[in-house]
């Protein structure tokens, strides 16, 4: 059994087969809507779909980060049994969750002065973070020390390429990401934004396409022009209840550039209340972000 358990958040957005076949634990962070909260949980599958529906029907869902003590329960059965605790975390440029994360990992450590405690800012969203934690498990399973792993994450993370476009302006506008009027030109022109994650792992509009197609076209130039070796790598495809648009990206990447392998998931509830439904999303190792 390996030394050390990593311990993610939910804004990963693997699905729970992908978080259990790599002996991962999450921390969730939450809708503050209970009742859509409870309703997304109980339908299973069905619950991205119903989310996404309550949201095209004018719901306006909000959030909240992790806390300290939510990663300090989660992470101390793990140091109790001998194992030490990796934690990787969504942007803390869009949350708060890796503060807390951070904080935990410094009372875990004074708690459990023979076991080590890592928390590491990703700077990733998304299947983004899910990718890198994809990697990182492969690190785990071929030998790799916490400090090895952890080293990992923070050498390669600035390489991992985030790019997003949506279908709507609607809930960009909502998140105070675009203006009002922004959001109605575009709107009437058919104007999609093309945006990406930076380095300080903030979500940055670089671009605009007349038409969905063209935008999703704009992924796939960016996968073309600067993923390293795209032949050996499995690239990561996010959606908002979309699913059939993230098989046409996919499509589309094949089709300019041979890669190995696709995972496709939807963007979950939290980000998904920011980015809304008709959200793709596109991951991969590229030469810079």
């Amino acid at each position: 059994m390996s030394g050390y358990t990593i311990i993610t958040d939910s804004c990963c957005d693997l699905g729970m087969d992908r978080v259990q076949q790599w002996g991962l634990k999450y921390t969730p962070l939450r809708l503050t809507d209970a009742a859509l909260e409870h309703q997304v949980e109980r339908a299973g599958a069905e619950g991205i779909h119903l989310f996404y529906e309550a949201m095209r029907g004018g719901a306006a869902p909000k959030t909240s980060a992790t806390t300290t003590e939510q990663w300090i329960q989660n992470a101390q059965p793990e140091l109790e049994a001998g194992r030490d605790v990796l934690m990787l975390t969504f942007s803390s440029a869009l949350s708060g969750t890796y503060q807390a994360a951070h904080i935990a990992a410094q009372e875990l450590g004074e708690q459990f002065p023979g076991r080590k405690v890592i928390a590491v800012d990703t700077r990733c969203a998304s299947l983004g973070l899910g990718l890198l934690l994809y990697h990182v498990v492969q690190q785990q399973r071929s030998g790799a020390t916490i400090e090895e792993a952890a080293a990992y994450a923070e050498s390669h993370k600035l390489q991992l390429c985030h790019w997003f476009t949506v279908d709507s302006l609607t809930y960009l506008r909502r998140g105070g990401r675009i203006s009002g009027a922004t959001a109605l030109a575009g709107t009437i022109l058919g104007i999609k934004p093309v945006m990406h994650v930076d380095d300080e792992g903030r979500l940055v509009a670089v671009g605009k396409r007349r038409g969905r197609k063209a935008s999703m076209e704009a992924l796939a130039d960016q996968l073309a022009e600067t993923a390293i070796r795209p032949e050996e790598q499995t690239i990561f495809i996010s959606h908002g209840d979309c699913l059939d648009e993230a098989k046409q990206l996919e499509q589309m990447i094949r089709s300019r550039t041979p890669i190995k392998d696709c995972y496709i998931n939807p963007v979950g509830p939290v980000i998904g209340a920011h980015s809304g439904p008709g959200t793709l999303a596109l991951f991969f190792y590229g030469t810079h972000r």
